[in-house]
């Protein structure tokens, strides 16, 4: 069988991904075996694949992927949310290409279009996950408007207002007019703006005095409904009782007086604008003021703005800044920088408004969730977010949960001809309740609002195994709680937090163990990558271009849990040449012709040590599992297979050119191969997949599959014996190094003399000979004159380069290497002499300067002897 000189990642993906889909290695029932479940963040069906999905998915994929080696019942639950705004805000778009206007149809026409949005356009995401290698369950695939999931959201509703935790009333709260809908807090993105601060007139009325207000929003001033002066303020003490005319309208507002304003901030006078401000509204609240709304839902001005009727707010502000100057009720305008609301959906500026919600009373609720994660029920990987976290849950605010789309699933409440209303889930029940209360029940409507999509997302650990509906079935009682979820710091509260209060609520447990925040994907200059800024690749191009399993490895490589990913297509590259080089280690073995006889004594110790480092290895790479340090562990993994068996292990045993290697050898070869594949397996797939299935490996049945193969255990392993071949690999790279620092052919050979102090180098012999292309290997107890030293561990040893040697030149670099370790020993000491130090350090860190110090000491007693022996 001929062998590719390269992986051919296309063939190999497209084939091994539909056998594992045939023979449902993805697939997970309830048994006896130990559960590990994820639910997948489900991505908006509005979405395509972008680099913040790869990473999130790749890490639990391999998560996944390796507790379905080690024996673990493996379930990922995949699915898509409905993305209220941001799918309404489509289907509008797509509505207004046909010419045809949302409010010219009714909400189930809408609704009929939708739907048919919906199954055009949202299972896109999911099927590049495919491409992605996500080995979800896809016989599980949910949609949070399922009719189980969304009959879940609505029991969950009702439940919450007859347990007095829903309620309904007009409150400011953040209004988005592009999407024409209320936002929660945590929906609401802040972001510093340049902007102009207007220093306007307001004339006191029966004066020619005026006051001077700042603001930035010269378009609110026809809602101010007060001016406000502190009490303590003497440059205002005249004007108390008095009232101004609010320019260009002239509408009388009177002058009050509050502590509220800071005397030394700006010009000490605030508008009052109870309308469009939270705290002017409070403050309103306190003064009895009239509250006047001069903005539409859609952000432009109405009838009680008295001019620039049905203008949009910012071509407002900019028209009446011409009208104030003309005026002459212009004092200056500055630049200024302050903070804005933005719409985290369609990020347009919030506009706080008055209007009639739903909200969700969180206080209560709220403080289980704060209480799993600090006592450590629930994990949150890395520590830092635990600080921000605990800030949120200490001051969460009651949440509004209506939304003003018809996307979504609509709120459960019934409204009579008098406008009161019951909750209940059909209008059956509507009219039960309403008769229960002796209310009409003339002219019964259901409210238009639909829920928050965070609402039904926070249920969802909960929902995907039916746990709101039946919570008494098995694949809820043995699925839930789930394991880790991995996910965003910027949904951390969104979501995260939403699911664990909805999950202690309805079960008294935690909905996950382990939340794994990854960092934000930018690009090398530090920007995160978007689409408008143009530097975000295509995730299903670079999977084309590198293979799925070089940019798993690239997205891996550099991505530390919680800090942001400074990602480069030359990850990408890296990963790529990593799977060649797994690639080129197997076409090399595949080549070898073997003879029937037993391993040499040095193929044995070489393997002997690569069994070692590989336990030793897989010690790191487990603990690194455990603290979910994923790029360490992929790190560790590759160094081993790179470094440990390709460049090492392999070379140590490999036969000479055309000469046949031993059974025993290439059957231990095999094996250890083996081992390596499984565990590079969860990173790399398909590359893996295709190795195992391999006749040299031997014939395997249909189910004998490397994604379902054993992980490897970690067994005891010799340190001492790692440490020793170290110094055997050490010995090895200098004489490769003087060669190179010599100018010495690798074809010479060269003898080697070893001042051993504590190594039985004996059974080493081999091993040194044939990588450093040693002549003659000598064991002597003096030093040998005229030749280049070196020091391996503590073991003193020689070349001799008879002519090869510019004695000029050697002394040179043995006195700026002298020169080096002097400066190193002087900062070791400096360091050993600090008491404080020595004091506070733990004793092994202090012991560790101290090994140092002997290190550096004996190393230049051997340089200087070196030079001396140079004459």
């Amino acid at each position: 069988m001929s062998i590719a000189k390269t992986y051919n990642p296309k063939e190999a993906e497209d084939k091994w991904y539909s056998y594992w889909m045939d023979k449902g290695f993805f697939r997970s029932v309830p048994d006896e075996r130990e559960p590990y479940t994820i639910v997948m963040p489900p991505p908006n069906v509005t979405g395509v694949l972008h680099m913040g999905h790869m990473l999130n998915n790749t890490i639990q994929d391999v998560l996944i992927r390796r507790a379905r080696m080690q024996g673990k019942n493996a379930c990922w639950v995949p699915g898509t949310d409905h993305a209220s705004i941001a799918t309404e805000a489509k289907v509008v778009a797509m509505l207004k290409e046909k010419g045809i206007d949302k409010k010219s149809i009714t909400r189930d026409e809408f609704l009929k279009y939708a739907w048919e949005w919906k199954e055009k356009y949202g299972g896109i995401i999911l099927k590049q996950l495919e491409k992605l290698g996500a080995s979800c369950d896809w016989e599980r695939t949910k949609f949070t408007m399922d009719p189980d999931l969304s009959e879940a959201v609505i029991d969950t509703f009702i439940k919450f207002y007859r347990e007095g935790y829903i309620y309904r009333g007009i409150r400011m709260v953040n209004w988005d007019p592009q999407g024409k809908t209320a936002l929660s807090d945590e929906e609401v993105i802040r972001k510093e703006v340049n902007q102009k601060l207007y220093y306007i007139r307001y004339q006191i009325k029966d004066s020619n005095e005026y006051v001077i207000i700042a603001t930035t929003r010269p378009e609110t001033i026809m809602a101010d409904t007060a001016i406000c002066i502190n009490p303590n303020d003497e440059r205002y003490k005249h004007l108390q009782g008095k009232s101004v005319l609010v320019p260009l309208i002239n509408r009388e507002i009177p002058i009050i007086q509050d502590e509220y304003v800071e005397m030394e901030f700006g010009t000490g006078c605030l508008k009052v604008t109870p309308a469009h401000d939270l705290n002017d509204y409070e403050l309103g609240q306190k003064h009895n003021l009239e509250v006047i709304d001069i903005l539409n839902d859609d952000g432009s001005l109405n009838e009680k703005a008295e001019i620039l009727i049905g203008e949009d707010r910012f071509a407002a502000r900019k028209k009446i800044a011409v009208l104030l100057e003309e005026a002459g009720q212009i004092e200056k305008i500055e630049d200024y920088k302050s903070q804005v609301g933005f719409s985290e959906r369609t990020d347009a500026a919030i506009e706080p408004k008055l209007s009639m919600q739903w909200f969700l009373k969180m206080d209560e609720l709220s403080k289980p969730a704060l209480e799993y994660v600090e006592d450590g029920t629930i994990k949150l990987i890395p520590e830092k977010f635990f600080a921000s976290y605990k800030h949120w849950m200490e001051n969460v605010k009651d949440w509004c949960i209506s939304r003003q789309l018809w996307w979504g699933q609509r709120i459960p409440a019934w409204f009579n001809d008098k406008n009161e209303f019951v909750v209940a889930k059909t209008e059956a029940e509507a009219i039960v309740e309403f008769e229960k209360a002796g209310k009409s029940t003339q002219s019964i409507r259901q409210e238009d609002d639909v829920l928050d999509t965070w609402f039904s997302s926070g249920l969802w650990p909960l929902s995907v195994f039916d746990g709101v509906r039946n919570p008494e079935n098995p694949e809820f009682q043995y699925y839930y709680p789930t394991n880790d979820l991995v996910t965003a710091p910027e949904i951390l509260f969104f979501w995260v937090a939403r699911m664990i209060i909805m999950g202690h609520d309805y079960t008294q447990k935690p909905p996950f163990r382990n939340v794994y925040l990854t960092g934000i994907v930018r690009d090398k200059l530090g920007r995160k990558m978007s689409k408008s800024l143009g530097n975000s690749p295509d995730p299903i191009e670079l999977m084309e271009q590198y293979g799925t399993d070089g940019v798993r490895v690239g997205m891996l490589l550099s991505s530390p849990a919680g800090n942001d990913l400074m990602f480069d297509v030359s990850y990408c590259e890296q990963g790529r040449n990593f799977a060649n080089k797994i690639w080129n280690a197997f076409r090399l073995v595949k080549g070898w012709e073997s003879v029937e006889a037993p391993a040499t004594s040095s193929q044995k110790i070489a393997a002997e040590w690569f069994e070692q480092r590989f336990n030793q290895t897989l010690t790191e790479i487990n603990e690194h599992f455990e603290n979910y340090r994923l790029s360490d562990a992929l790190m560790a993994t590759y160094k081993l297979i790179w470094d440990d068996f390709c460049s090492w292990y392999l070379e140590l045993v490999k036969p000479a050119y055309q000469a046949p290697i031993e059974s025993e050898t290439l059957a231990t070869v095999k094996g250890l191969f083996q081992k390596i594949l499984t565990l590079a397996h969860p990173f790399m797939p398909f590359l893996t997949e295709e190795l195992w299935h391999d006749e040299l490996f031997g014939n395997r049945d249909e189910q004998d599959c490397i994604i379902i193969a054993k992980y490897p255990v970690a067994q005891a392993f010799n340190e001492q014996a790692i440490k020793e071949f170290a110094i055997v690999q050490q010995i090895i790279s200098e004489v490769r190094n003087i060669r190179n620092a010599k100018g010495i052919s690798p074809k010479v050979a060269l003898p080697l003399a070893i001042n051993a102090t504590n190594i039985d180098y004996s059974k080493y012999q081999d091993s040194i000979k044939k990588l450093a292309n040693i002549e003659d290997l000598s064991f002597v107890k003096e030093k040998v004159s005229g030749a280049v030293s070196f020091l391996a561990g503590k073991d003193e040893c020689y070349v001799a380069l008879e002519n090869n040697i510019d004695v000029d030149a050697e002394k040179e670099r043995i006195a700026k290497e002298i020169e080096y370790l002097k400066g190193f020993l002087a900062s070791v000491e400096k360091k050993l002499s600090n008491e404080r130090f020595v004091q506070n350090a733990k004793p092994e860190i202090v012991q560790n300067e101290q090994n140092k110090k002997d290190d550096a000491i004996a190393k230049i007693n051997i340089l200087e002897d070196s030079l001396k022996s140079l004459g």
